[in-house]
């Protein structure tokens, strides 16, 4: 890929790469097929890619094994994590988007403003902590406030909870979005089936739904504080 260098603001694409790998790894690494997935490229280019973020500084490398991000492609990568959850929740507050069209639309513009206009953009917002879809927003330091939500499919029945964030999966947010499953809603859970992992849950106004595995996997909630409860 062109537009590398090793000095000065990164690329687009270096940060296409660098927070691909802060999605998939965590602290941990991220391997070359999992990159290649996430960003719709070849596997060799991958490789390739990994080997000068290596020299720019960025990862730490091992071949068949995957890499982890430094100090400062950590940094970079929550920079720009920032910057498209901010422009998610800008996106659905102010501009009309749906929830499930602001995921798309900021992956084009996060690459377009500079820091400043970032933090301008925190303030005009009121700094929130979360995006529209419950994902955390790193603070401008790029750190995180606590988090406890745990997957729905973990939740035991008779449990009540509130959900805190979903997955970006645009079928996925359609179903959930034409439910009411939204973060912020509260449900209490009626069964958890341990054989298919499906999980049935009722609403306030005493809808169930019934999530199976995958959905359900991704859908994650906090237990409901006690004054919260029936």
């Amino acid at each position: 890929m062109d537009g590398i260098a090793a000095s000065g603001p990164p690329s687009s694409s270096v940060e296409d790469y660098l927070k691909a790998i802060w999605e998939l790894s965590g602290e941990g690494m991220a391997s070359t097929k999992g990159v290649a997935e996430r960003l719709s490229i070849r596997s060799a280019s991958v490789t390739n890619m990994f080997a000068r973020l290596r020299e720019m500084g960025f990862v730490d490398y091992e071949r068949y094994r995957g890499v982890s991000l430094t100090q400062r492609g950590s940094k970079e990568a929550l920079r720009l994590v920032r910057r498209h959850r901010l422009m998610e929740t800008f996106l659905l507050e102010h501009l009309g988007y749906s929830w499930d069209e602001v995921h798309e639309e900021a992956e084009s513009l996060e690459h377009a403003v500079s820091d400043a206009f970032t933090e301008r953009l925190a303030r005009f917002l009121g700094h929130p902590d979360h995006d529209p879809h419950g994902d955390p927003i790193p603070a401008s330091d790029g750190t995180f406030k606590p988090e406890d939500s745990f997957p729905l499919g973990e939740a035991a029945p008779g449990q009540r909870v509130r959900i805190s964030r979903v997955g970006e999966e645009a079928s996925m947010l359609d179903y959930l979005g034409e439910r009411g499953l939204v973060p912020g809603r509260p449900l209490k859970v009626r069964e958890v089936r341990a054989l298919d992992g499906v999980v049935s849950v009722e609403d306030e106004e005493g809808r169930v739904h019934a999530l199976g595995g995958p959905l359900a996997a991704a859908v994650f909630v906090r237990s409901t504080p006690r004054e919260d409860g029936d």
